[in-house]
């Protein structure tokens, strides 16, 4: 799959048969699945990009420099927008995101060492 910059917001992934528009402001999560990444909004909306976790987050992080990025890569399979993060519940290994206007709230199951880790980040500031 090829990437191409629409803007710094803004990614187009193009293959022979189709494109795919992210936004990503609008990006919850990326989340890992072999040689494939699924990108979900966090409106629930999913895609299914052709590239790799490492891939996204290269591209991510040419996009974000500095020290306050926009995506956090949590574990091994998630890459994680900041600014959706609600809740952190390491017991029950779920990490809640919202965007805090509409009703849909997103879980994500990631294990406690990662969510430790992740706590410590926001706690240690």
């Amino acid at each position: 799959m090829k990437y191409f910059k629409a803007s710094e917001t803004t990614l187009f992934f193009n293959t022979r048969d189709e494109m795919i528009k992210v936004k990503l402001d609008r990006v919850a999560y990326f989340e890992a699945d072999s040689n494939y990444c699924h990108v979900v909004f966090i409106n629930g909306a999913k895609a299914t990009l052709l590239t790799s976790l490492v891939n996204i987050e290269e591209l991510l992080s040419e996009r974000f420099k500095g020290e306050n990025p926009l995506f956090i890569r949590i574990g091994k399979r998630f890459i994680v927008n900041r600014q959706y993060i609600f809740q952190i519940n390491i017991p029950l290994q779920k990490l809640i995101l919202t965007d805090y206007i509409s009703p849909s709230i997103l879980e994500i199951s990631i294990s406690k060492e990662a969510l430790k880790n992740l706590k410590q980040l926001y706690t240690s500031i």
